[in-house]
């Protein structure tokens, strides 16, 4: 066992919080560790936020450094609002995970590294001329070396297993050694094991062999290294039920909640693309709650499906990533034509094309807002956590159905993938909004008139087969009122007139400030995932006596009606984007206000002290 000393960051007191990162080859199971010991920390009623960050390639070639796959949790006994800036404890399972991720690690922070990985060859894979377990180029940090790989050997010979298979039970062993070192209960993950591999008995024995022996291991370091146990104490928290949850999980949710508040069976039309995929896979174990799961053989098959299904009187529901949305461009324009309730859901990612499919980023706002040919408005919304996705998944849904319009709802591969703590709300606290068929002719002079409108500008909604109410809907443009196709000017004014101010109506809930006061220096203005860090950072600004103030928009079109008013009150507007400026250039656009971008387009979210130096520069400036 090899060790360094430096300035322990991981000692016997108890810090209020922790940031630990697994890293190691895409094989190795880090997404399947950090998951498990997100349960755990859950369970051990901490606080918490996760950042999974694995490559694109399905297989990347072992021990590379562009196939490195790596899980960060940030948990403690205070509210934890971003998955950290940097751990405190880097698990490297190979050369290439310590290469790609030495660099985050704090000073004085932990590497607990598996030895025997750190092979020539793996160390020629990772571009080292030298093993940095053994040249001293670790120093500064504190160093746990041993060889895992053989110690998870020997953990599990008594199963059987060949070398191949016993090392799949590796990152078992390094999950049992995190579970000591952060004092938590071993039961609920040997539970899960056994539930997991109740067919394969002998593979979950294995698996538990090997979480047990890296348990038991933890005591044997802290006698003779840097390792020590840490307890963190649970958060203080609101009663009530409370469990783990993915942004993915939260939309699928959400969209079920609100079909039901809507009364409404849904109809969710989908095609597999990278971060999007696990909606499809969530909606589809929902089927008792009234939803039916279609996967297309392409995205615009996918969205017409979802449309047809709103035609004939369920709730459409489609989703996608950049790629994908462009796809159904041509789609969401019949739907705002026609006046279908649809609820479209972005998981944005990283870069146009293909891009950087597994990493985060906020760039296709312009799409949401503008990206349609024609004059084709959609009410846009943006969540800003996992758990916020909930509530504007119906929120997203109550717009579609009271206002006849397609919806889109923004997330992102951050918060698609990322989990925290949701307290589980009670469904009797949302308002029902419950679909309205016209089951009578609305025309006492003849004809059904099906673009018809109410005080809300929406159109009714009429089910195909209803005796007597034959109409005419389509993506040609129609005559007001009967929907007769009609290419006269006048008629395209107004038509296009009455799409625009239907969306331009649509009631939302005055902007707020999310923390600080209404009106002074500097307004730190935030959307979608950039939540956590902006707020973390205002915080600690403030705390140093800044006037800085933080506003986050749920609603990015239309916007709230006081926001002009509220930014004004501002001399400095900051808005921090993983793009290259677009909210930026929509607050400009729509409120005449100055407000200044701070951009970063990395595929990683905002770091707290990237935040905090931008703040300080702008109210020095």
């Amino acid at each position: 066992m090899a060790t360094q000393t430096a300035d322990p960051i991981i000692h016997n007191a108890s810090p209020d919080a922790v940031v630990v990162r697994f890293a190691g080859d895409s094989g190795d199971g880090m997404q399947l560790t950090g998951g498990q010991f997100t349960l755990s920390t859950a369970l051990a009623g901490n606080d918490l936020a996760t950042f999974p960050d694995f490559p694109a390639e399905i297989r990347a070639p072992q021990g590379t450094l562009f196939g490195v796959s790596a899980f960060q949790i940030n948990f403690g006994s205070r509210e934890i609002s971003t998955a950290g800036d940097a751990p405190d404890v880097l698990v490297a399972m190979n050369p290439a995970a310590l290469k790609v991720n030495l660099a985050s690690l704090k000073p004085g922070g932990l590497i607990i590294a598996d030895s025997g990985e750190f092979t020539k060859r793996n160390l020629e894979k990772a571009k080292y001329e030298s093993n940095p377990l053994e040249d001293g180029s670790l120093a500064q940090w504190d160093l746990l070396a041993f060889d895992i790989s053989a110690l998870t050997i020997e953990a599990v010979k008594d199963f059987g297993l060949g070398n191949k298979d016993a090392l799949r039970s590796k990152n078992m062993w390094t999950l049992g050694l995190a579970l000591w070192m952060f004092d938590r209960d071993r039961q609920p993950l040997i539970d899960w094991l056994n539930a997991k591999f109740r067919t394969k008995p002998d593979i979950a024995a294995a698996n538990v062999a090997a979480l047990n022996a890296g348990h038991a291991y933890g005591e044997t370091a802290e006698l003779s290294g840097p390792l020590k146990q840490v307890h963190i104490g649970p958060v203080e928290s609101a009663p009530g039920l409370y469990r783990t949850i993915t942004g993915a999980e939260a939309v699928s949710l959400g969209l079920v909640a609100g079909a039901q508040l809507a009364g409404l069976p849904m109809f969710f039309g989908g095609y597999p693309i990278t971060p999007a995929s696990s909606i499809l896979h969530h909606l589809a174990r929902l089927k008792e709650f009234g939803v039916t799961t279609f996967q297309a053989e392409d995205e615009i098959a996918a969205i017409c499906a979802s449309i047809g299904a709103s035609y004939a009187g369920q709730l459409g529901v489609t989703s996608s990533s950049g790629p994908g949305i462009a796809l159904k461009g041509e789609a969401m324009g019949l739907a705002v034509m026609t006046e279908m309730p649809l609820v479209i859901v972005n998981s944005q990612r990283g870069g146009p094309s293909t891009g950087l499919p597994t990493k985060t980023e906020q760039s296709d706002l312009y799409q949401a807002v503008y990206g349609r040919n024609g004059d084709a408005p959609i009410p846009v919304v943006a969540a800003s956590s996992p758990g916020d996705v909930f509530e504007c998944a119906i929120e997203a849904c109550r717009i579609a159905v009271e206002y006849m319009t397609p919806v889109m709802l923004l997330t992102d591969g951050y918060i698609a993938n990322a989990a925290e703590p949701w307290k589980v709300p009670d469904v009797d606290s949302f308002e029902p909004f419950t679909a309205k068929f016209l089951t009578e002719n609305n025309n006492p002079d003849g004809k059904v008139l099906p673009y018809k409108r109410d005080a809300k500008g929406a159109r009714p909604w009429i089910k195909p087969g209803t005796p007597g109410l034959m109409h005419r809907i389509g993506g040609i443009e129609k005559k007001e009122g009967t929907g007769n196709i009609d290419y006269s000017p006048e008629n395209h004014q107004a038509m296009t007139d009455a799409r625009k101010a239907k969306i331009d109506g649509i009631t939302v809930p005055d902007q707020g400030v999310t923390l600080g006061e209404e009106g002074g220096k500097l307004a730190v203005v935030g959307w979608g995932s950039t939540f956590g860090p902006i707020r973390r950072a205002v915080d600690n600004c403030r705390k140093k006596g800044l006037d800085v103030s933080h506003i986050h928009f749920r609603h990015i079109w239309p916007l709230p009606a006081n926001s002009g008013e509220l930014l004004r009150k501002y001399d400095k507007v900051l808005v921090p984007e993983m793009n290259t400026g677009q909210f930026k250039t929509v607050l400009r656009d729509q409120l005449l206000v100055d407000a200044q971008p701070y951009t970063k387009t990395s595929g990683q979210p905002f770091k707290i002290a990237e935040l905090e130096a931008a703040i300080e520069l702008a109210l020095a400036e």
